[in-house]
């Protein structure tokens, strides 16, 4: 399922389909991963429901799976920060020169 033009609704509903699948994959049910995760088994449910949760349970059940580094994702560190260029730049020697007007160019 693409997540592209999905409500909000669908965006919760597709990640909590995605995080029972994982569950089931790892052949866990919901009361030893909510055990695990240190969460209740109805804050689990509402959360692979799509029903509303907290980041603190997504966190918690995205540990207990092994799957934090998802979180890695979602906003991604930049290799390049511009402030740090701009603070490392050689500071200017000379000004530039004032611009010629051309023929075709209009005085302000």
């Amino acid at each position: 399922m693409t997540t592209v033009n999905l409500t909000p609704d669908e965006m919760e509903a597709a990640l909590g389909e995605k995080l029972r699948t994982l569950r089931l994959s790892r052949n866990l049910d919901q009361k030893t991963l909510a055990e695990r995760a240190g969460v209740s088994v109805r804050a689990l449910r509402s959360l692979e429901g799509g029903q509303g949760s907290t980041i603190k349970t997504l966190v918690c059940v995205l540990r207990a799976l092994g799957r934090q580094e998802w979180l890695n994702t979602i906003a991604p560190v930049a290799t390049i920060n511009p402030l740090a260029l701009t603070r490392e730049a050689q500071p200017r020697q000379r000004a530039s020169r004032p611009r010629r007007l051309r023929s075709t160019d209009k005085p302000v």
